[in-house]
């Protein structure tokens, strides 16, 4: 398997995946050297079926971008919102940004590295399949730099599989202080909804 999460060295090749999500067909470029270059992948998958942004959103953020499948889906589902989608394999950020002119929504995708982000931005919804491989302490620093990122009134959706933790990483997200449940649960993956913890208890459920 390809390590991407640095940027690969070596030719780039790449071809063109199609993959079905939210009722519409899609066609992405990818590359080798870059996270599930075959296609859709099956948690991003789960994600995409347990839920779509919410009305009136107006900044995203995808964690994690890779080719860019999720930022491409929020900023065509959202016509009036900025996305952000941050990786730290270059080639992935460049795929996403022809995958972003490839479906119209160029001028509102904003593809960089972790460090070029404006860290006083506040985003309605952070979508990730988060990178569980890189180990559990990145993994928490990871999550403790973005998730703050959220907006009062935000939501994070992260799909993580059972066999990777995703029932331990909810433990420990509550211990963080945030609110977090288990909102979908599909082919061995959750989906957890997090919410800042000084969000309204009073709040209708996302």
């Amino acid at each position: 398997m390809s390590h991407y999460f640095t940027t690969p060295d070596g030719p780039e090749r790449r071809r063109l995946v199609g993959m079905r999500f939210w009722d519409t067909d899609w066609e992405f470029e990818t590359a080798n050297g870059v996270f599930s270059a075959d296609g859709l992948d099956p948690g991003t998958a789960v994600l995409l079926r347990s839920a779509t942004p919410r009305p009136g959103v107006r900044r995203l953020l995808d964690l994690g971008c890779g080719y860019g499948v999720l930022a491409v889906a929020l900023a065509t589902a959202c016509p009036q919102a900025q996305v952000d989608a941050v990786d730290v394999n270059d080639r992935a950020l460049a795929l996403c940004r022809d995958n972003a002119v490839r479906h119209d929504v160029g001028g509102r995708i904003s593809a960089m590295l972790p460090e070029q982000a404006d860290p006083r931005v506040r985003y309605d919804e952070i979508w990730s399949n988060p990178p569980i491989r890189i180990g559990k302490q990145a993994l928490h620093e990871l999550l403790l730099d973005w998730l703050p990122r959220l907006a009062p009134q935000g939501v994070a959706r992260l799909v993580v599989s059972r066999n990777l933790g995703a029932d331990s990483l909810q433990k420990w997200l509550i211990h963080q202080g945030f609110a977090c449940e288990r909102s979908a649960s599909s082919q061995g993956f959750r989906v957890l909804q997090v919410r800042p913890a000084t969000a309204d208890a009073g709040l209708a459920p996302f």
